[in-house]
């Protein structure tokens, strides 16, 4: 009977396949042999297979692109990366260098971008949108941000006090924008409409009352967007029709009105069985928008998307050494890792998130049902369910055995970073707040005082990979 780690991948899955093979026993990652990474630089690793982010915005573009042929559409498609999904410089130029454009979620990364232009490594002529919450300081530097050229940048309306700040802090010129749908939520939720966007029976008395005879803005784009992602399901289906239906009844008041986002991203394969028909799915969204516009007898708009997780999420993986193991009782074997599963890939125990999990080496070992524990003393620090059977199955090993047994999670690229607080940057580049200590005296006064200050924009960007630089002047001009 076959009853190796080896066996029971081969016999449940397809297996090698994109990504992961085996070579003299060991698991490699895109062709990379993580026994050398391992041996090289210990663990526990946190590593960027940075080619994977090409692959993948490649695939995206080439299948619009090919939807948009096959269905005679008459728009333009735009990928933008959401830079929230990981602002790492490393992973932006990987990004950049493909030509995207980008997604903001807070002011900061209006700091970053500039950062970015500085050393030459993004054109003022990208698009850029606007998303998130538009603070006060959020709307005053993106003002700023078209003064000093970039053409193409848009502000999503998130709600409809943000165009009173732009109409405030826009002293001349117009500004391009768009409005955001506020979708309603799948049933299971905990509510029924998306706090971010404004509600779709609003949008047209709103830009009758609020945009058509406003100088200073100039409606471009419809966004939309569903937080479980672009899938073949009936409320996603439900929510992108319902958009659809804005968008002609919006474009027919609207001449100006010239792009649809679709938020919600692509998903990533979270198991080694996952299945997903990118071609399809693609080709229904085109289809869909042509059909509609056609039947409305309206131009069709340019499509953009915002995909973050797709673009990174299978680049990154995380690489553990099992210390020990536990047989605590009769049904639970625990392995012990050399780090935190809370603090390196949170999404695995806040969201019960599911990566690919896998060893990187005795594969030729038979197996068991485990749980896997952080070192943490915190009781939530486990993972121990997988997506597709909601076990956790690895090899069996003997504490004797001189090479211990390390195990890999997978397709980690995306948001891990940022919310596990990774040097202390924040999830949107949200800066840690103000620390204020407050204690009594002798005589029972109230004492308070600043312990630290509030995160500088500085202070993330240098955490991030992006040192302060200005273009440099030829010596010609110098002297």
């Amino acid at each position: 009977m076959k009853n190796s780690y080896f066996d029971l991948i081969e016999q449940s899955f397809y297996f090698p396949q994109e990504g992961f093979d085996l070579k003299e026993g060991y698991l490699t990652f895109h062709g990379v042999s993580l026994k050398y990474l391992i041996k090289k630089y210990g663990t526990p690793l946190r590593l960027i297979y940075l080619p994977k982010i090409g692959s993948q915005i490649k695939k995206a573009r080439n299948l619009f692109n090919k939807a948009i042929k096959a269905n005679d559409y008459k728009g333009r498609y735009y990928f933008c990366y959401c830079t929230k999904c990981s602002h790492f410089h490393h992973v932006l130029n990987a990004a950049l260098e493909q030509n995207v454009h980008l997604e903001t979620s807070s002011s900061f990364d209006l700091d970053l971008i500039e950062r970015l232009n500085l050393k030459d490594e993004i054109s003022k002529s990208r698009y850029i949108i606007h998303n998130g919450y538009k603070t006060t300081e959020y709307i005053r530097k993106i003002i700023r941000f078209q003064k000093k050229g970039f053409t193409n940048s848009l502000i999503v309306l998130d709600s409809i006090d943000e165009l009173e700040k732009i109409n405030k802090y826009l002293r001349t010129g117009k500004i391009k924008i768009g409005i955001r749908m506020a979708i309603s939520e799948e049933s299971q939720s905990a509510y029924y409409t998306s706090r971010l966007g404004i509600r779709s029976t609003d949008i047209l008395n709103f830009y009758k009352s609020e945009i058509r005879d406003n100088e200073k803005v100039q409606l471009k784009m419809l966004h939309f967007f569903v937080d479980a992602g672009i899938k073949d399901s009936l409320y996603y289906w439900g929510e992108f029709n319902k958009a659809l239906n804005v968008y002609v009844s919006l474009k027919k008041i609207c001449p100006s009105l010239n792009s649809i986002n679709l938020g919600g991203g692509l998903p990533i394969r979270n198991h080694l069985g996952f299945e997903y028909d990118y071609e399809y799915m693609i080709n229904e969204i085109v289809k869909s928008i042509k059909t509609a516009c056609n039947e409305a007898k309206v131009d069709e708009p340019n499509i953009f998307t915002e995909f973050g997780k797709f673009t990174v999420g299978e680049s990154g993986a995380n690489i553990f050494k099992v210390l020990d193991q536990k047989q605590q009782n009769d049904a639970e074997l625990w392995y012990i890792i050399d780090n935190s599963l809370m603090n390196t890939i949170p999404d695995a125990w806040s969201i019960h998130e599911k990566f690919i999990l896998l060893p990187i080496n005795k594969w030729h070992n038979d197996y068991a049902r485990v749980n896997i524990g952080g070192i943490s003393c915190d009781h939530s620090d486990y993972y121990n369910s997988e997506d597709l059977n909601q076990e956790v199955m690895l090899p069996r090993f003997e504490k004797s055995e001189k090479e211990p047994l390390y195990l890999g999670f997978f397709h980690t690229g995306a948001y891990q970073d940022a919310i596990s607080g990774y040097g202390g940057i924040k999830h949107c580049l949200i800066p840690s707040p103000k620390h204020v200590i407050i204690d009594r005296d002798e005589m029972g006064n109230t004492i308070d005082y600043v312990y630290r200050n509030e995160q500088t924009v500085g202070e993330m960007l240098e955490i991030l990979g992006y040192k302060e630089q200005r273009k440099r002047r030829s010596r010609k001009s110098e002297e």
